[in-house]
């Protein structure tokens, strides 16, 4: 059986290409590029399902996150480190509500909003029953405007993401000396402990308050804490006892700072790693796009978006796991 898409992908590419650039190379027209007018009409039917089904959840007139309608009761679940702070949401008609949290499970990082409304009906995602995503299947959400779909297709295997713990973004030798304390070597550029000012030859002699020796025990206090978490740290400066609060980073981002795929990548989400079960797509999403939920062909809800990795790495929560943490919520 040929794939749906197959024949209009075959139709955009045998029509003529009129347009040439400066360099007179031949541009495929506008109406059939991946956002264009033919593409998303190829894809009318999950379209609908999409936009209607997503919401827009802002913070001071600002996207902060999207969010999925899971309820006709008006029951939105997103990505709870992305929508800290919501107070509005909007639909794709442009309706407005006030919205409020019910519940939060730090372990899918997934929160509940309902959209307030007098006797509203709102529309519902309808879940796909298969439990794993099929490899290399087309796969659309919809833009964070909620005017167009993102298409693309899956592009890693269902697997579980490994914690990554939080750093601070220094690396660290021994002093040489008797006296206790650790020296920074060198601080990696834009990390957490360059942002709140750390050094090189910086000496630190406290972390969360214990006395450290050795580089490992630095690492053995760290490696409990999640990007994100605040650490207190204590270090002496020429003679100045001083103290910083580091909020930690990422250590896939910190230390790749200078790879040229994460250059390029731009915003990636604050969490995006311990999730016990992910599936991975490359559709063109932002940050703030993340909450959002995922279709396949048929309009079915195949998973809820949680992390854009980079900028061809979107992981994704299948549908069975949303709906046991959505079962879990509404029986409370």
């Amino acid at each position: 059986m040929i794939p749906s898409l197959f024949i209009p992908l075959c139709f955009f590419l045998s029509e003529p290409l009129e347009k040439k650039d400066e360099k007179l190379s031949l541009l495929l027209p506008r109406e059939n590029r991946l956002n264009g007018s033919s593409t998303q009409k190829a894809f009318e039917n999950t379209f609908q399902e999409a936009v209607q089904n997503t919401v827009r959840l802002v913070r001071n007139g600002k996207l902060i996150a999207l969010g999925t309608l899971v309820h006709t009761d008006g029951y939105v679940l997103t990505k709870a480190s992305s929508c800290v702070g919501a107070r509005e949401a909007f639909l794709s008609d442009g309706t407005k509500y006030p919205i409020r949290i019910r519940k939060r499970n730090e372990d899918f990082d997934l929160a509940m909003y309902q959209l307030i409304g007098e006797g509203n009906v709102f529309s519902s995602v309808r879940w796909c029953e298969d439990k794993k995503t099929e490899s290399c299947s087309w796969v659309v959400s919809s833009s964070g405007e909620l005017d167009e779909i993102r298409i693309g297709i899956t592009s890693g295997k269902n697997r579980r993401i490994e914690r990554e713990g939080g750093v601070m973004g220094v690396l660290l030798k021994s002093n040489g000396k008797s006296e206790p304390g650790v020296v920074i070597s060198e601080v990696v550029p834009q990390a957490a402990a360059d942002k709140v000012g750390l050094l090189p030859n910086d000496l630190i002699v406290r972390v969360e308050g214990r006395k450290v020796v050795s580089s490992q025990q630095v690492i053995d206090i760290l490696s409990d804490k999640n990007p994100g978490d605040a650490v207190n740290v204590q270090i002496k400066r020429k003679g100045l006892d001083l103290d910083f609060k580091v909020t930690l980073g990422h250590r896939s981002v910190t230390f790749e700072l200078f790879n040229r795929n994460m250059q390029m990548s731009g915003p990636v989400s604050k969490r995006k790693d311990n999730f016990a079960e992910v599936f991975q797509h490359d559709l063109p999403l932002f940050r703030e796009d993340m909450g959002g939920p995922v279709f396949n062909l048929n309009g079915e809800c195949i998973g809820i978006n949680i992390a854009r990795v980079d900028r061809v790495t979107i992981f994704s929560l299948p549908s069975s796991s949303a709906r046991e943490v959505l079962e879990g919520f509404l029986r409370k």
